[in-house]
């Protein structure tokens, strides 16, 4: 093991107590815990450690992506993790992709994969460990592909400020060298939760930004008491950042009554907002310049490129803390009980003084779950593991998208692209999250013909693997125009997201196995992870 600090604007490496600090292990089993008492005050950048493994390339393994629509599978060392450091920097500029992921702050080569706070690996070598320092500091899980030997386990504690006398735990976690006893004990490390199961409409996956009362009030006619949840999604503000500006042309009589229509249908009302974000043609952005967090060279922190692009808010500053205190507490009153709370992974593009990434995210999401006391979170764009105790539910994968996958470019690039492919992934792959972190939302299935490019086989895969996988099962189509086929289709996925339980998967080559049951009876399918459709179902 070894720590990596700063004392008096002077870089220095330890392997074991010094004048500066010392180190207390503490090994319990498979689980190892190491905490550090400052004799001076320390600056952290980054602790390591070296576990012996056998890594092989034959074996299967899972490396968590950093927040929720990063790409995450099951895949084995000869896999070059894509990201936008091989793409040309004008389109990375241009479309700010560096903003999405980690790659600001963590640096990518082609001889090593990495991933975040879980990992399991299946085959000769087995393994299952995760983090207990998730409120410190992220773990990542590092392949080499060189060093055959071990695992590179790194504590991201850069940024954290620890006073002489002061401890901090720099490293929590287990490491079990069975997958299926690593299983066990991260259930019983994060107990079930119990989140309601959620089957409801969206608007975004249909209409995108081009929604108003009547498209609103005209879907909602065609819900049953089959459902428990309608959200509005994006398209309700002018701007986003502008949160108490709901478009008066598109909404004249504002969004009361249409929460009053959706609860005296017995539903929950759902509402999406962006709340660390204020887009550039927003009044929040031109009036409150003062607001827009700033990096160490005073340049304002640009989170991303949708809508007129957009960027961070400082949530260090008392004024636009109460600023987001008050519009959410605003739609509180209005009577939503549901909030998508989206691009949250915007909080950790700034350095916090003191504080480790981590340490800031988790502050963040906390805050949100402080104002929307009792009130029903999903979040979206979010780092994973600072989502657990935070938020009821997690989008867990990236959009769906209308066409099975994205552009050939960004398939090539970018780890956060919207791709229907990449989401089926994502959900059968961090399903063990499941009612354990959080209440798991693999986005949309659709079903619809109009306005869309997948055809009916990829859109059943989606439909069925979404229903046995999730705790949140949302569409964006008017029901009203289903036909007879499409009412079957829907009738077995109620069933199945209600009923079934999967017992097992598994990645064959190309392919995924699930094998699930509904009451006694045993059902089993494959999956074509690249054509997007099911095979020997019975």
């Amino acid at each position: 093991m070894r720590i990596k600090y700063f004392k008096n604007g002077q870089q220095f490496v330890a392997s074991e107590a010094n004048e500066d600090l010392e180190l207390v292990a503490k090994q319990v089993g498979p689980r190892t815990t190491i905490t550090l008492l400052a004799k001076e005050d320390l600056l952290l950048d980054q602790a390591e450690e070296f576990v012996p493994f056998n890594v092989n390339r034959q074996d299967l393994y899972f490396l968590n992506g950093y927040q929720s629509w990063t790409d995450t599978k099951e895949f084995k060392l000869s896999k070059r993790l894509r990201n936008i450091k091989h793409g040309p920097l004008l389109i990375s500029k241009l479309f700010s992709l560096r903003e999405y992921g980690d790659i600001n702050f963590y640096k990518y080569s082609n001889n090593k994969s990495h991933g975040y706070d879980v990992f399991y690996s299946k085959g000769q070598h087995e393994s299952f460990a995760f983090n207990l320092n998730y409120k410190n500091a992220y773990l990542i899980f590092e392949l080499i592909k060189n060093k055959r030997d071990h695992i590179h386990l790194i504590s991201d504690t850069k940024g954290i400020k620890v006073k002489k006398g002061e401890e901090l735990v720099i490293f929590d976690y287990c490491f079990y060298d069975k997958y299926q006893e690593g299983l066990k004990a991260f259930k019983e490390n994060f107990p079930k939760l119990n989140v309601e199961k959620l089957f409801g409409y969206t608007s975004w996956y249909n209409y995108y930004q081009n929604i108003n009362e009547e498209i609103i009030l005209r879907d909602l006619d065609a819900l049953d008491s089959r459902f428990n949840l309608c959200q509005i999604d994006d398209g309700y503000e002018t701007f986003v950042g502008d949160w108490m500006d709901v478009d008066p042309v598109k909404f004249p009589n504002g969004l009361k009554p249409i929460v009053d229509k959706i609860h005296s249908k017995g539903l929950k009302a759902g509402l999406w907002l962006a709340p660390f974000a204020a887009e550039t043609k927003s009044k929040v952005y031109q009036e409150h310049r003062d607001w827009i967090r700033k990096d160490e060279n005073g340049k304002e922190i640009k989170a991303g490129c949708n809508w007129s692009g957009f960027y961070l808010l400082d949530l260090e500053k008392p004024e636009v803390v109460d600023y987001i205190k008050t519009f959410l507490k605003h739609y509180v009153d209005m009577g939503f009980d549901f909030f998508k709370l989206d691009f949250l992974y915007s909080a950790g593009l700034a350095n916090y003084e003191g504080k480790s990434r981590c340490q800031a995210q988790f502050a963040a999401y906390k805050l949100l779950r402080e104002i929307l006391k009792g009130k029903l979170i999903l979040g979206c764009g979010a780092n994973v593991i600072n989502s657990y105790q935070n938020f009821d539910y997690l989008r867990i994968g990236p959009d769906v998208s209308l066409i099975f996958d994205d552009a050939l470019y960004m398939r090539m690039l970018h780890r956060e692209r919207v791709s229907t492919k990449v989401t089926l992934q994502n959900t059968i792959f961090r399903s063990f999250m499941n009612d354990r972190w959080f209440g798991n939302d693999p986005d949309v299935f659709l079903l619809r013909d109009e306005n869309m490019k997948m055809s009916l086989d990829q859109r059943k895969a989606l439909t069925k693997i979404n229903a046995l996988f999730g705790s949140v099962l949302l569409m964006s189509d008017d029901i009203a125009t289903y036909n007879d086929e499409k009412k079957a289709i829907l009738e077995e996925a109620l069933n199945l997201f209600r009923n079934a339980v999967v017992d097992e998967y598994q990645t064959q080559d190309k392919q995924i196995l699930v094998k699930y049951h509904v009451g006694d009876e045993k059902h089993e399918f494959i999956y074509d992870i690249n054509k997007g459709v099911m095979s020997n179902e019975r």
